[in-house]
């Protein structure tokens, strides 16, 4: 590729998620077009408290899931840290990430911040972050598969655009599956080198654990939407966690930041249009605000005192370094001294 087509293309990525947010922004204002305000504040305003609650305690099991990606990810590269290290990286990483997109780079660079300041080198960071990459996808990629046969046909029938992305998501994800498996069969302790980084390649028993944590974080995501929600639909669990991880995906691949738009919008073209949309939007304003804005400023607190600390201890050596000078006798270089002998 000549250096023109790569600033061509990286034009490309750096348009393509405004423009999907400005097709996703028409969709939803169509979709919302004869609601007012008020209406989505009330819906807002009363979802049960207990379902609040509900939705919490599913977003808190959900971060502990995503911090587990980073501890497969340290076996993955023979790394060992503190566990509170780890969970602090995770959770900051993916509050980060989840909020403004571009995993790799956002999520990227505060785990780099950490994680070389607790001595683990460059080269397994790298490694580290693509591992978690295909843990995400890993996992919404499986139960893509597996929602598109529970999320009935007619879902997306009246919208020729959303039912041909559905289908082509299917296909893409369940090749990806497989082809990801067969190199893990294939290929077992085996290496790749990609510029001066060694990729070890998974085993196929550490592919089927990354599917399953990836699973698992997906699963408790999409229980805090559905207690938001449940309220307003009745829609069996199955049916939502396939329309959920559809719609999120194609959050992902939109590269809009955290998604928004292109998941609500996904979203609620596959409801019916006798759902109450001001209410279905309501309860997607209540799943934001749980997942995404709450444990971002919950571990970005952590993460603040967590530098504070650090820097208060810092200085506390400086100043013990400084008490402790005076005292330190420096070690004296005897210099030889030639005299001349008047004899000679």
């Amino acid at each position: 590729m000549s250096a023109k087509a790569k600033r061509l293309f990286k034009k490309f990525v750096s348009y393509a998620g405004l423009f999907f947010f400005v097709i996703a922004a028409g969709m939803l204002y169509w979709q919302l077009r004869n609601y007012s305000l008020m209406d989505i504040a009330r819906a807002l305003w009363n979802i049960p408290f207990v379902n609040l609650v509900l939705a919490c305690v599913a977003c808190l099991f959900g971060y502990i899931a995503l911090s587990l990606y980073d501890y497969l990810a340290l076996d993955y590269v023979g790394r060992k840290v503190s566990w509170w290290k780890w969970m602090l990286a995770g959770m900051l990483g993916f509050a980060i990430s989840n909020n403004a997109g571009h995993a790799v780079v956002s999520g990227g660079a505060i785990r780099y911040r950490l994680y070389t300041r607790w001595r683990v080198p460059g080269s397994d960071i790298i490694k580290m972050l693509t591992f978690s990459g295909f843990t995400f996808f890993l996992g919404y990629a499986a139960i893509a598969v597996i929602g598109y046969f529970l999320v009935p046909n007619d879902m997306f029938a009246h919208s020729v655009s959303a039912s041909f992305g559905v289908n082509g998501l299917f296909i893409f994800c369940a090749s990806v599956l497989l082809a990801y498996y067969a190199i893990a069969i294939m290929f077992n302790n085996k290496s790749i080198r990609i510029g001066e980084i060694k990729f070890h390649i998974p085993s196929f028993g550490m592919s089927l654990v990354q599917t399953f944590l990836g699973i698992m974080d997906a699963l408790c995501a999409g229980l805090v939407l559905y207690f938001c929600i449940k309220p307003y639909i009745d829609m069996p669990f199955g049916v939502f966690i396939g329309l959920y991880v559809i719609a999120n995906v194609a959050g992902v691949f939109s590269q809009v930041p955290g998604g928004i738009g292109v998941f609500e919008s996904v979203f609620m073209v596959a409801l019916p249009e006798s759902v109450d949309k001001a209410s279905i939007f309501g309860a997607l304003l209540a799943y934001r605000i749980i997942y995404y804005v709450l444990p971002l400023i919950g571990v970005g607190g952590l993460f603040f005192i967590y530098e504070r600390w650090l820097r208060a201890r810092m200085r506390r050596w400086i100043e013990e370094a400084k008490q402790k000078m005076p005292h330190i006798q420096m070690p004296q270089i005897p210099h030889k001294k030639h005299k001349l002998n008047p004899e000679k």
